[in-house]
């Protein structure tokens, strides 16, 4: 996979009917660390949940290769389509 498939899979998740959170945040982790990679800044406060989930999600993902973020964030875009 490349960077084609990651523009059509990002176009993909917009358009996809069932969008649970968990899925979301790791979404969310794999793009951040294919277009910035590793995360920076602070953790956010206590009662930014929100930004804390985000910035968690990163984290998570922190030493993948920007491919490796982009095929897994394909692949998991592919399983919510049910391809």
């Amino acid at each position: 996979m490349g960077q084609a498939e990651f523009d059509q899979a990002l176009k993909d998740v917009k358009t996809l009917p069932d969008q649970p959170p968990e899925t979301l945040l790791e979404l969310y982790g794999l793009f951040k660390q294919a277009t910035a990679g590793d995360v920076s800044g602070k953790r956010p406060g206590m009662l930014d949940f929100k930004g804390r989930a985000k910035y968690d999600a990163w984290v998570s993902r922190k030493g993948m290769s920007k491919d490796q973020a982009m095929d897994e964030y394909v692949s998991v875009v592919d399983r919510l389509k049910g391809a």
